[in-house]
């Protein structure tokens, strides 16, 4: 499947195609747009391995880490409306949150906690730079896990609001559950759960009808397998999915949606907070998100894994910065994204970008794990530079 665009997609298509064929990726599709709309859909591969149905801009995917930048936008959003305060304490709108504790060690099997040495701000939810972390990028969270019995986030479980910061606030980025904890914010501060101010604010008006926490039974049934790769290459279906039943909604990666339907969400952030004459945030604030949030701390050029099973080793390379939910390109590299471009990704290898600069968004999506394998990475940025070498 390619799209009908008025652009050469050949290049686009052979990179998907190519990607596929060589057990890169169970499968793979691709999607982009200007501001005027979409100009390239593109798909390879099956829906789940071995199966005769095709994958496609219409598919269900688990977007994971993709829902951060809704969960930001909402809270953008109420910052807008006088609702929100980004500067306040966390604990101001979730006074559990003053509990929470820097972890230095351990003793034994035993944490070492200590109160932190400044209030956490809800910007540093934002920005990951809190003191929260995840199990997979983080040896001693994945220890304190173990050590306390207490399941991943993943899992759907209140009890993960438990975890410590591993750095004090306003440190050093740490990627981690920070969103999940905005997520609580924003219920705390709109006075709906997070599902309900979603889809009135967001996924409603921008017609995301496809993007949901809850999949109905259609959705479930057009929804990707997540896959795992044997040791001879060959991709297999698995049972690994989020919990049907939550304990709570979570901003940090709860969401379901189709490639087709999330870039309705990336066209909003290329047209400043606009789509179809629909404003969900305003351009100021847009503009802001594509700006460095966090001064002189870097987002890390290396994040080795804590484990393997769920994802490699992050290698991004040097220079990049954070904004309000993004992670910023600070350097033009040839025939890819312009500086001041922002992206995230999804455990389950899902990644989009925007580029204001160029006036172009695209996303590519699989559904494997574990996250950032080398093969798919190249994918990513071989479909960029097509896409790019197309416009």
């Amino acid at each position: 499947m390619s799209s009908t665009s008025t652009i050469d997609t050949s290049a686009m298509d052979r990179v998907l195609r190519d990607a596929v064929g060589a057990g890169h990726a169970p499968n793979v599709v691709a999607v982009a747009a200007d501001r005027d709309g979409i100009i390239y859909e593109g798909a390879a591969g099956p829906r789940a391995a071995g199966a005769p149905e095709p994958v496609s801009a219409d598919s269900h995917f688990r977007i994971m880490s993709m829902t951060k930048m809704v969960g930001t936008v909402a809270a953008l959003q109420l910052r807008d409306r006088g609702e929100l305060e980004f500067d306040a304490p966390i604990d101001t709108y979730r006074p559990e949150f003053a509990d929470i504790q820097v972890m230095e060690g351990f003793d034994g099997e035993n944490p070492v906690l200590r109160p932190p040495a400044s209030r956490a701000t809800v910007a540093q939810l934002v920005t990951h730079t809190s003191g929260l972390s995840y199990w997979f990028w983080n040896a001693d969270i994945l220890k304190w896990e173990q050590a306390t019995g207490t399941p991943n986030v993943l899992a759907g479980k209140t009890v993960i609001f438990d975890a410590p910061m591993v750095a004090d606030p306003g440190t050093t980025f740490e990627y981690g559950i920070n969103t999940d904890w905005l997520g609580r914010v924003v219920e705390a501060a709109s006075g709906k759960s997070l599902d309900v101010y979603l889809k009135e604010n967001i996924t409603g008006p921008l017609g995301m009808a496809e993007t949901t926490f809850v999949p109905s039974a259609e959705q479930r049934a057009n929804l990707v397998p997540v896959h795992v790769q044997d040791k001879d290459g060959t991709w297999a279906v698995t049972e690994i999915d989020l919990p049907t039943e939550p304990e709570y909604y979570t901003a940090g990666h709860g969401l379901y949606s189709t490639p087709r339907d999330y870039l309705k969400f990336q066209r909003m952030l290329l047209g400043g907070g606009t789509l179809d004459g629909v404003e969900v945030l305003r351009k100021s604030t847009v503009d802001e998100a594509f700006t460095n949030q966090v001064g002189e701390i870097e987002f890390p050029a290396h994040i080795p894994t804590a484990d393997p099973a769920t994802t490699h080793d992050l290698d991004l390379g040097p220079g990049l910065k954070w904004g309000w939910g993004l992670v910023l390109t600070t350097a033009q590299q040839p025939g890819m994204r312009a500086p001041g471009s922002g992206a995230w990704a999804g455990l389950c290898n899902t990644h989009f970008w925007v580029d204001p600069a160029s006036g172009v968004t695209g996303a590519i999506y699989s559904q494997s794990l574990p996250f950032v394998p080398p093969g798919q990475l190249q994918m990513y940025a071989d479909f960029e530079r097509a896409l790019y070498a197309s416009l």
